[in-house]
């Protein structure tokens, strides 16, 4: 009978066993473009990304869609202002956007989850900030970038209705600081809905859950305060109602330019802010942009972590 012989131990061979295998990396030796490149990089690809440049098919429709939703009234009205030969417009530069305010709000709810919700999701943040970009970049090439899409969105209808009002031969110099006080409007109202958008944005990864949000904060307070105005003028507390609008995103633009940009206000009565009241409006709005920095800039200080 075979009887089954250990395999014996196998003896390490001597001396140093450690490999260098060149596999071909290279080291670069090219510019280091530095922080200032990777900013300008994020917010072009942000800016982009708000209207679906880059991306699928589908991510372009709901954008683009809201774009022309904003240019096609304005674009109705010139063809009237010509064939009808009016000595104006029907509708003030100041006073377009508070009429779209609700493709405005649509727009700002499903943007601005999408500028940052994939980035918490997939905890890509912390990618960032391990190259030259630091947390005060990346919060304010997102913040630029949706404001200036934002601004594309609201300027973009205003444009439209001074060439047209050009091509009906209305008055230049009225129509231009028509169209100035317009610009500067919708400047504000950019700055103000980008910065609410991206904090409430912000809290949640789940891009479903941030558009809900925002939804809810931008149409539940402009109802809320517009219904708190109305009863104040049926009571004859005329007095509260400018102060009442200061508790929505919407109202305070429409005091603001009602205020010192000649606008009329859609306040119960037509009686916007007086001028004292509008200085208080500015810095209300100052303030709530402000805040929103400030706020994105601890959030993502913890992120980054």
């Amino acid at each position: 009978m075979a009887v089954e012989q250990p395999l014996g131990t196998p003896v390490a061979p001597s001396g140093d066993q450690t490999r260098i295998h060149n596999i071909g990396y290279r080291s670069y030796d090219g510019p280091r473009l530095g922080r200032s490149y990777a900013r300008r990089s994020l917010y072009s690809q942000s800016l982009r990304g708000a209207y679906g440049l880059g991306r699928s098919a589908k991510s372009k429709v709901l954008p683009m869609l809201l774009f022309v939703v904003m240019c096609v009234p304005a674009a109705i009205m010139v063809a009237v202002a010509v064939a009808t030969k009016v000595n104006d417009l029907p509708v003030d530069y100041t006073r377009y956007a508070i009429i779209m305010q609700a493709v405005i709000s649509l727009y700002v709810a499903s943007q601005a989850p999408q500028s940052v919700s994939r980035d918490l999701r997939f905890k890509t943040v912390p990618l960032y900030f391990s190259r030259p970009i630091e947390t005060a970049d990346y919060v304010r090439a997102k913040y630029a970038a949706l404001a200036s899409a934002m601004f594309v969105l609201t300027a973009a209808p205003l444009l439209v209705l001074y060439v047209g009002a050009l091509l009906a031969k209305l008055d230049f110099t009225d129509q231009t600081k028509g169209f100035a006080q317009g610009l500067v409007s919708v400047a504000l109202l950019s700055l103000l809905f980008a910065g609410l958008g991206l904090v409430i944005a912000s809290v949640t990864p789940r891009r479903g859950f941030g558009i809900a949000a925002v939804i809810a904060v931008l149409t539940i307070t402009y109802g809320a305060v517009s219904t708190l105005q109305a009863i104040a003028d049926v009571q004859g507390s005329t007095g509260a109602v400018p102060w009442i609008g200061l508790f929505s995103p919407v109202t305070l633009i429409d005091g603001v330019q009602s205020a010192f940009l000649g606008a009329t206000s859609a306040f119960p009565g037509g009686t916007g802010p007086s001028s004292a009241e509008g200085a208080v409006y500015v810095l209300v709005c100052l303030a709530v942009i402000a805040g929103s920095y400030a706020l994105l800039m601890r959030r993502y200080k913890k992120v980054g972590l």
